[in-house]
Formats: C-alpha cells, structure tokens, sequence
C-alpha cells in the first residue's frame, strides 16, 4: 500500500471542516445505512471536524439526527430506523456558501451554517445509485465517494458487467431480465436460465446488502426466486454459480494524480448458522461471516487481483472508495463479480478490516476519505 499522509487541512478562514453525516434513506437497506452511520458516528475524529448527523427518514424527510450510536444499532428483534418529524432538513447555496437550513411549521426557517463537505452512508436505490450524488453536485456541494455516472453504474449489476466486459475483465455467464421481458413472455426467460445451468442466483439489479437474492437449484424454484428478486426491483440480473473462492479487495482513490490504492485481498467464510451464501443475516444480523486477510493465495494471484480491483475501479470512473468482488476458480482464474461504490463501512465491515489488515485504520480511513472530497473538484471544473 502507497504511503499516505493523513493531514487533512480545514478550508481557508475556519478552525476546522464541518462534516454533515447522511444515512437512513428510502431504500430496502435503511437500517443498514442506519448501522454504517453508527460506527462513522463513534469513530470520526470530533476535535478535527464538527460533525452534523442527518437522518433520511424512510418518507424522503431529511432531519437532524442523534449522535448517539446506540441509537442505530442492529439485532435479529430491532431494525434500527429514522424517525419522520416536525422540523425538515434542508441544504441551500446562500450567498456562496452551501447551508444547512431548518424549517418548521409556521416558523421562520433557521440557518445552521455552513456545510464543508457530506459524507453519504447511504445503500441501494436514492442514495447509491447516483441520484444523492446528482444532488449534491447541483449544489457544487463536496461529498464523499463516487460521482453520479459511477454511483449509477455501479449500482446496476446489468450495465456494470457491460462496463466491465468493455475494459477486458472478465465476467460470468448471466441474463439481464427487464420487467416487460417476464410480464410478457416469461416462459423465454426460464428458457434462458436453463441454458445458463443451474444453480443461479436471482438478484435485483439495482439492490445491495444481499436484498432479494436467492439460490435457485433448478427450475422448479425459479419463479418464486424472481418474484422475490422483484419486490425490490423489477428488473432483474440472473448469473450462473461459479465454482470458485470469494475474494474481495478493497480501493482507495489515489491522492492528486496518483494511482488507485488497493488493500491487500480477503476472502469471506460463512460459518453454519444455516447460511448457504453470503446473504443479508450472515453479513449483519448472525455475525456468521468471517474475513481473512490477506487471502490465502499465491503470490501471483494476489498481485493480480489488486491489479484487477483497480481496473474495475477506473472503468466505472470511481472515486473515493470502493469494494471490488472476484470469485478465483480451482484452474486459477479470475472472475469478477461487482464493484460496490458505498460498501459496507462498520467498523466490522470487509472493506474497513481489509484497510486495517493493511495497515490503515478505521478512523484514519475515515480520515483519508473526507481529506480526498474536501480536495476533489466540483462539476467539470
């Protein structure tokens, strides 16, 4: 990993940047945003930077949140969710400067101040996917991560394996299925999931956190497993089961004109708990998952893979962060899975434990990203 200097300088004429906290959202995975915001909330260094927590309640209202992290924790009983209320949070240009504004009923709006730079903890659709990002670039508004072409890319696992196969990765057998395609001839569709050989995976196209994923095992199932795939989004991406390890790499964009930095690889294990995949209670709720890092793999085969996390990184036009997924075959290929522009970020997330194996920790990462929004430009300048 390149050597990173962790000083990150405030803007010109203020003691330190102001950092506004966004999660919650209006998508599937809410309380998972809501957990991610929990461990930024507790890790954040608050004598560097004043810190604004913003909640998304599930309704679209943005509103001040609480700063205490128990108030965002997940259990098996409790989702963990933000509450609607009588007072909007709004983020408005005055006079040059980008302000966060409060509005009542009946009330004269108030000014809370200025907002340096938003770092978005938001998963799946109206947050990820670039609309949160579109957003924030109306306003020249600085913000952590992925711009708006490759949030969106990234977020639809249709048009990111498109990108991919454009930049010479490589990629497994899958069907994109749109929502006219199944409504109007379903039976062409099980035909071409035949053809791929089972098992399959069904996965929502534009989801994350394992949202409406099913193994299917053979046709028999598979209707059930798309309509489940559907209540999340209509259209669909249904891929072929790959023999083969997960290995994961995390990306930190390169600061100035430097390359993409890359973790050194893990790999996840599932223990028991009757988890058959990397599913959403084995990633958050059963704590079943386990990473090793660095991965248990040649020399060569590491190298690669961090060659690979960064090609994947650059083709979609990412920034900031990102987590690259490959599956690595018993004959020793390589095949890339996804990338994912807003992965996972507790403190027990694969992306911040593969930094932390590789020597950066989980607030000094926190760090490092907001340095890298608080320097990127905005719009095309």
């Amino acid at each position: 990993m390149s050597e990173i200097n962790m000083t990150t300088a405030a803007p010109t004429g203020q003691s330190k940047p102001r950092v506004a906290v966004l999660f919650g959202g209006r998508s599937s995975e809410h309380a998972v945003s809501c957990v991610t915001a929990a461990g930024v909330l507790g890790a954040i260094d608050k004598d560097k930077y004043d810190v604004i927590p913003i909640g998304i309640a599930k309704t679209g209202q943005w509103v001040l949140a609480s700063g205490d992290t128990n108030e965002w924790s997940l259990s098996a009983s409790s989702l963990p969710e933000v509450a609607p209320s009588a007072q909007t949070v709004a983020l408005a240009e005055i006079g040059g400067e980008h302000q966060l504004i409060v509005a009542s009923p009946n009330a004269v709006p108030q000014e809370l101040g200025t907002v340096d730079v938003v770092f978005p903890l938001l998963h799946g659709p109206f947050g990820e996917d670039g609309t949160i990002q579109g957003l924030l670039e109306l306003s020249d508004t600085r913000y952590v991560g992925a711009g708006v072409l490759a949030s969106a890319v990234g977020m639809d696992k249709h048009y990111m394996k498109v990108v991919f196969e454009s930049a010479g990765l490589h990629v497994g057998p899958y069907i994109a299925v749109t929502d006219r395609q199944w409504l109007t001839d379903p039976e062409t569709v099980r035909k071409r999931v035949d053809q791929l050989g089972f098992p399959v995976f069904v996965k929502p196209a534009r989801a994350g956190s394992s949202m409406g994923i099913s193994k299917v095992d053979s046709l028999e199932g598979l209707d059930a497993a798309i309509e489940a795939a559907r209540e999340h989004d209509p259209k669909l991406v249904i891929e072929a089961g790959i023999t083969g390890r997960e290995i994961e790499c995390a990306v930190l964009e390169g600061r100035g004109t430097d390359a993409p930095r890359t973790s050194m690889p893990g790999e996840i294990s599932v223990a028991g708990g009757g988890h058959e995949f990397y599913d959403f209670n084995a990633k958050y709720v059963d704590d079943a998952a386990a990473l090793s890092c660095p991965a248990d793999l040649p020399d060569e085969a590491i190298t690669r893979v961090r060659e690979l996390a960064a090609v994947a990184f650059d083709a979609v036009g990412a920034e900031g962060l990102s987590r690259v997924d490959f599956f690595y075959t018993p004959e020793g290929e390589l095949i890339i899975n996804e990338i994912n522009t807003m992965p996972g970020f507790t403190p027990k997330s694969m992306y911040p434990q593969m930094w932390k194996s590789s020597g950066l920790g989980y607030a000094e990462l926190i760090d490092e990203l907001i340095h890298l929004a608080l320097h990127r430009k905005t719009g095309l300048r």
